[in-house]
């Protein structure tokens, strides 16, 4: 069943930066991750060099320089294409969105809380979020996670980050943040 929402209501809603939890493995990291809360009373502004919508495939796809923001959180990304249901007008923000794809230098702020990767697809129907690439870097603060492809399932927050081809997730801590 999907909910009606805004195209970027689904952006940030299943991943936080929040480090604590995180156990490093050889190959993978598993934790819950708390979603940054987003309000939906807030505006959304999304920009880009164009936006071509095709109501036959059902999608809008902001093309060059994609920048989205909703209060104090921001995504960056060259390309993204949110996929809507047939019937909803996306001008309207009247829409039943399915998935948005988003790649290119794709990064994620909130606050203190940045994640970076090469491309990033939420799944509305699935509640899912993925961020993969050559290399996907969580941090907040001084406290840094990297692997290559972070999986997060929104409605639990549980999240798990996968390692590179013969590489280990790395995760760097820094103790006194935990005092800040």
């Amino acid at each position: 069943m999907m909910k009606k929402i805004s195209v970027f209501h689904l952006v940030l809603a299943g991943i936080a930066l929040i480090l604590s939890g995180f156990t490093a493995s050889a190959q993978q990291a598993n934790s819950r991750i708390n979603g940054l809360g987003l309000s939906s009373s807030e505006p959304i502004q999304i920009e880009s060099d164009r936006l071509d919508i095709d109501d036959n495939s059902s999608s809008a796809t902001f093309n060059g320089n994609v920048n989205v923001v909703q209060g104090d959180t921001l995504l960056k990304s060259g390309k993204m294409i949110v996929y809507y249901a047939g019937g909803g007008t996306v001008s309207a923000g009247a829409t039943d969105i399915e998935k948005i794809e988003v790649s290119g230098s794709v990064v994620l702020q909130s606050g203190n809380q940045t994640a970076t990767a090469d491309r990033g697809l939420f799944n509305m129907v699935a509640q899912t979020l993925v961020l993969s690439g050559k290399k996907v870097v969580l941090s907040q603060g001084d406290n840094i996670l990297v692997g290559c492809k972070l999986t997060v399932k929104m409605q639990t927050g549980d999240a798990r980050i996968d390692s590179c081809k013969n590489e280990r997730v790395i995760f760097q801590i820094d103790p006194k943040s935990a005092q800040q």
